[in-house]
């Protein structure tokens, strides 16, 4: 059997109806992965799953808004009612800060509405999911995963998307913190830290040719990175191959830090 067969796993993915979710549920169901696609927008969900309809594991869907912890709680207690298990957690739900806006206009609102997607929607997936894997390895079954996905604003510093960058740094602190306090539960915490990465987030910013003009002569692949690009690394983290790797993050960009 291949260290990255994933039969009989069970990964529950935020934000999976599109974009780097939805490149991560496919690879996951292809290596046989059972997967639960959480989104708050029940026809996107439904048109996700389609796409991954011929793969070895299953495909369900949730409606969940991860900034409420009611919502998150009812879709995992779905999610265990469907499969029985959760192994994997992907938080990857999120909204971007579209850099319009000086800090000294920051308006309370914009701020609380950033944290509660980016910050707070991740503590509480990440707590539903950690209660139930630590559950599971009292009782002798010590397997979890948790993945972030944070983002180069977390490292570099982005004006105009102060927000976005303080919601993205903290969950890099998080994950290495989940990874130090869970590792005896055979649990990791890792975060994905992604490029510019052709999504909806991005695809306003991508059309600007003034902006493609600038950023790609600094990505040394000379491309901006697809949703399918995070495939792999979301089936060795998803595996056993990876149960030694954690607290780290994954940057994933094409070589653009580098450079």
């Amino acid at each position: 059997m291949s260290i990255f067969d994933l039969t009989g796993r069970v990964a529950v993915i935020t934000g999976g109806n599109g974009g780097i979710g939805l490149g991560i549920a496919q690879a996951l169901t292809a290596a046989g992965c059972n997967v639960s696609i959480w989104g708050r927008n029940a026809d996107k969900n439904k048109a996700a799953a389609v796409t991954m309809a011929g793969a070895k594991g299953k495909t369900e869907t949730r409606v969940c808004d991860v900034s409420d912890p009611a919502s998150v709680k009812a879709a995992m207690a779905a999610t265990l009612e469907t499969f029985g298990r959760v192994d994997g957690c992907f938080a990857n739900a999120g909204i971007g800060g579209g850099g319009r806006r000086a800090f000294i206009d920051r308006t309370e609102d914009e701020w609380r509405r950033m944290f509660a997607t980016n910050l707070d929607g991740v503590f509480h997936v990440f707590q539903a999911a950690a209660r139930h894997m630590t559950e599971r390895g009292e009782a002798g079954d010590r397997f979890g995963r948790l993945v972030a996905t944070s983002s180069l604003a977390s490292i570099f510093g982005t004006a105009r998307n102060e927000h976005y960058a303080a919601t993205k740094a903290a969950i890099n602190a998080l994950c290495r913190a989940l990874a130090v306090e869970l590792a005896r539960q055979g649990v990791t915490a890792n975060a994905i830290l992604p490029g510019w990465i052709k999504s909806d987030m991005t695809a306003g910013i991508m059309a600007n040719e003034k902006f493609v003009a600038n950023v790609m002569p600094r990505i040394p692949v000379r491309r901006f990175g697809e949703p399918a690009d995070f495939g792999g690394i979301a089936v060795y983290l998803m595996s056993q191959a990876s149960s030694y790797h954690t607290a780290d993050c994954f940057v994933i960009d094409g070589g653009y830090t580098a450079f």
